[in-house]
């Protein structure tokens, strides 16, 4: 395919044409899977900056800040960053994957060059890197663009492992930038906290280019956009959204907030924290792609109830650590807790395109058009990915809130916010059961099966 031809829409895009997908469509999806990846990573990097630097801002650099104000400079760029996800998810179709995805890398320029100065300046007042933080959260609409992009590339059979990869991929820019805050520490000490974000300026500006002269638009993209009113009024995008809630905002809160809870319950050195938080997310990173994987075979709704279920186990080994006052019980369920958001980050996902792909299905059995049915399916998944990402982006802004009440006060404990943390994945299993796994009447005949959910549940 020539450069010329990628500056331009690609009309003649359809992966669910096996003769197309064998001769051109798996190479040129595979190919702009690999540098939304890439984008999608260094957007979670920067997204997650903060997260790394709060462990520095010390009285020994010239930064006397409490750990309630750590903890508002994690939750703010997450807050940006969920609120973005919607427009984000709505331009790549306005503007073009390949587009959209050059200027949005290009952006994170502004929020990394900015930290990098600015914490290089003692006394800088909180409200400066309030702002800068803020400004971070454009990294994190980077996930919505690149997702509603790869959906339009991949068939519905492999959407669930393409998905998985990408945002997988892109979730390990959380454990990367957490990884790199160790290196600088090991290395140079905990004083040099500007090393970490000077990093990522020249990355931001060799993923953008290589974007520039490899990724491809599709007119599938743009005809899958603008379906976001119809989907706020289709009620699987909010018990959808209610899911990822508990997966993805668990991931995201728990990743921004790990380093500065084990400072605050164990009173950790920055060196100490930076050791462990860097695990938890890459493992859950590479989880991901492979619940999308384990919802491919299995179903997405079984593989999700499960997960929450084990992830109410996990968080009472945290409740349990707290109480024996245990370090190492601590960082081991909050590991396993991050493995388990992963695959429920992707199992949740595949339910999106399988529900609507599902109900396309049963409009064609009632004799409606394969290709209206099935472009309006795409249309919904696109919005839902959006809106979902948005919605659940959002859990992880609750879950720092819940931490910084918890440990807002002096001799505070994380008790109290892993108690709700608890209650709120028992209203997952409850929700995932009620819509997607409850057996439902069939007919006159009186029979209970399995309500009809091919994809998301197997029947």
């Amino acid at each position: 395919m020539s450069a010329g031809r990628r500056t331009r829409w690609i009309e003649d895009w359809d992966p669910e044409d096996e003769a197309f997908w064998a001769a051109e469509g798996r190479r040129t999806a595979r190919r702009n899977l690999v540098l939304s990846i890439a984008s999608e990573h260094i957007g979670f990097s920067v997204w997650s900056l903060w997260s790394v630097l709060v462990l520095f801002l010390s009285p020994d650099i010239g930064f006397a800040f409490t750990p309630g104000e750590k903890f508002l400079l994690v939750v703010t760029p997450t807050l940006v960053g969920a609120v973005l996800r919607l427009p984000y998810s709505h331009a790549v179709a306005r503007f073009g994957g390949r587009n959209w995805t050059v200027f949005a890398t290009l952006l994170l320029l502004v929020p990394t060059s900015l930290a990098a100065y600015f914490v290089q300046r003692p006394g800088t007042p909180l409200w400066v890197f309030l702002l800068i933080g803020a400004l971070g959260g454009v990294g994190g609409g980077n996930f919505a663009s690149s997702m509603t992009n790869i959906t339009a590339f991949y068939p519905q059979r492999y959407q669930g492992w393409a998905l998985g990869l990408n945002a997988g991929g892109g979730n390990l820019g959380v454990a990367v930038v957490q990884l790199l805050g160790l290196l600088v520490i090991a290395t140079a000490g905990d004083t040099h906290p500007a090393y970490v974000a000077a990093v990522y300026l020249p990355l931001i500006v060799l993923v953008a280019l290589f974007a520039a002269l490899r990724m491809d638009n599709v007119a599938a993209v743009r005809r899958a956009g603008g379906g976001l009113a119809e989907a706020a009024r289709h009620p699987h995008t909010w018990c959808i959204s209610v899911l990822y809630i508990g997966t993805f905002g668990s991931f995201i809160g728990y990743g921004f907030a790990f380093g500065l809870v084990l400072q605050t319950q164990f009173g950790s050195t920055p060196l100490e924290a930076a050791s462990y938080t860097f695990l938890g997310p890459l493992l859950g990173s590479l989880a991901r792609p492979f619940g999308g994987r384990l919802a491919d075979r299995w179903g997405g709704a079984p593989v999700t109830a499960l997960t929450f279920v084990a992830m109410g186990a996990g968080t009472g080994v945290l409740l349990l650590a707290t109480r024996l006052d245990s370090f190492a019980l601590f960082v081991a369920g909050f590991t396993v807790l991050f493995v388990l958001t992963g695959l429920g980050n992707g199992s949740t996902y595949k339910m999106i395109p399988a529900v609507f792909a599902d109900q396309a299905g049963e409009k064609v059995t009632e004799g409606a058009d394969a290709a209206d049915a099935f472009a309006r399916a795409r249309r919904l998944s696109g919005a839902v990915i959006g809106i979902a990402g948005a919605v659940g982006a959002l859990g992880g802004v609750g879950v720092n809130l819940a931490f910084r009440g918890a440990y807002g006060s002096e001799g505070g404990s994380g008790t109290p916010a892993f108690l709700a943390f608890i209650a709120f994945y028992a209203v997952c299993v409850a929700l995932t059961w009620a819509v997607y796994l409850r057996p439902a009447r069939d007919g006159s005949d009186g029979v209970r099966r399995p309500v009809r959910t091919s994809g998301v549940t197997r029947v």
